[in-house]
């Protein structure tokens, strides 16, 4: 049985820099992941994005990584799939990115990665967790008695590029395609592919200060990409989360595009070209219903997967296939990482548009899906309401082959979210309320 994490949630440790995530915190994190390696003096890479916090972090995370004999390795700032291609590239042990991804300026996050390239499984992260001990602080881990070294890493963004051009073979020639970079991590990075590319390049949000990363603009805020499409050339655009290892879409009429029609039209793509390695998407419980159909008219597996793209990068491994991801933009490709890459997915879906508007792509049909979070005092009692499971089935049982309902304690939050698809947003709208109302007086 994997050991409780109580650090470690779904992507790293994360929370409000300073007061949760302290300098103390990431240095004894930088002992225990060295401590956690059976290599003599491991090579740990240290990547992070924009916001002011970041190079504090990464100053403590390299202290504690050299204090237990490793070498630390600096990239900047760069987007977090690069810390993933770069690991296997270079052929480090690990790799730290700090970053919060999608999360306001204030708060940080530290996720490592495998000498693989993929984010540590749970286990992995308990032991790491379990080698802090209880209080959490440097103090709780022995220096090493030769301490390594701290150092630049010269170069790391144009591998990074390097990687991109070589996998995606595209000419983007004649194109004039938007990016909104969310003054995070892929600032430099997503418009010099885009150009290298031959496309004419109308970046936003590239002026990163420290403090505006996701402020306003980035994959959480679409309204920034949307107002600019409306007076521009381009006639598609991307938006980019703060770390960048999510992406979503918009066409030249302000209509986004989330992960589950980006996958759906990249997969239907590979379908009809006899590419799409084992026949088969992997997604999370979070997709939309339409999503689900249209893979069934395609002749598609779907695997469904926990929330995560740790987990959807596990079914893949474990089917064997190559291509999976979340509503969120979250879109793993196995042949170029493993892991969500943002500029990556982009770069698919010109692939797979090729010259098309993305307006007339038409990848899925969605269904109206309404969210609603609710308040709760335990969100963890949500699995013995025996009461809101007996009235999540009835209302399922109502919605079989039209919609559903899922109902899941959120991993970070004491919240539990209630979800419906349905025909029409009145009839999601109607069950959710009443869903939620059942939830707050059982558990609220």
């Amino acid at each position: 049985m994997t050991p409780e994490r109580k650090l470690f949630g779904t992507d790293g440790v994360r929370g409000q820099a300073g007061t949760f995530l302290t300098a103390e915190l990431a240095t004894a994190l930088g002992r225990a992941a060295v401590q956690s390696l059976d290599v003599e003096r491991p090579q740990v890479l240290i990547v992070r994005d924009t916001r002011e916090s970041g190079p504090m972090l990464e100053s403590a995370l390299a202290a504690g990584i050299a204090a237990a004999g490793g070498d630390a390795l600096l990239g900047g700032v760069l987007p977090t799939p690069a810390a993933a291609i770069l690991v296997r590239r270079l052929g480090l042990d690990l790799a730290a990115v700090v970053s919060a991804s999608h999360n306001p300026y204030g708060d940080n996050g530290i996720k490592f990665f495998s000498r693989e390239g993929t984010k540590l499984d749970d286990a992995t992260e308990a032991r790491m967790e379990s080698l802090l001990g209880s209080d959490s602080t440097p103090e709780s881990i022995p220096a090493s008695g030769s301490p390594g070294h701290v150092r630049e890493l010269n170069g790391g963004l144009e591998d990074y590029l390097r990687a991109l051009e070589s996998a995606f073979d595209l000419d983007l020639s004649g194109t004039t395609i938007a990016l909104d970079c969310a003054n995070g991590a892929t600032y430099r990075a997503a418009p010099a592919i885009f150009e290298r590319l031959g496309a004419t390049v109308e970046p936003i949000a590239v002026e990163p200060d420290g403090r505006n990363i996701n402020d306003g603009c980035g994959s959480t805020h679409l309204d920034c990409l949307t107002e600019h499409l409306a007076s521009s050339e381009a006639t598609i655009g991307f938006a980019f989360d703060g770390d960048g290892d999510r992406v979503l879409a918009v066409d030249g009429s302000g209509r986004a595009f989330d992960g589950d029609e980006l996958i759906a039209l990249i997969a239907v793509g590979r379908k009809a070209r006899g590419e799409l390695d084992g026949g088969g998407v992997a997604v999370t419980v979070m997709s939309n219903y339409g999503f689900h159909r249209a893979m069934e008219d395609a002749g598609i597996d779907v695997a469904v997967a926990d929330v995560g793209d740790r987990y959807v990068l596990e079914e893949l491994r474990r089917r064997g296939w190559a291509l999976g991801g979340e509503q969120s933009g979250h879109i793993i490709d196995m042949g170029f990482a493993a892991t969500g890459d943002g500029i990556a997915a982009a770069l698919m879906t010109m692939r797979e548009l090729d010259g098309r508007d993305l307006a007339k792509a038409e990848p899925m049909e969605k269904l109206p899906q309404t969210l609603v979070n609710v308040e709760v005092a335990d969100r963890n009692a949500i699995a013995g309401a025996k009461a809101v499971w007996e009235a999540v089935e009835g209302e399922g049982a109502q919605l079989e082959g039209r919609g559903r309902v899922l109902l899941r304690p959120s991993g970070t939050e004491p919240l539990v979210r209630v979800m419906v698809e349905a025909p029409s947003v009145g009839e999601a709208d109607e069950i959710c309320g009443r869903l939620a109302t059942l939830v707050k007086r059982e558990l609220g």
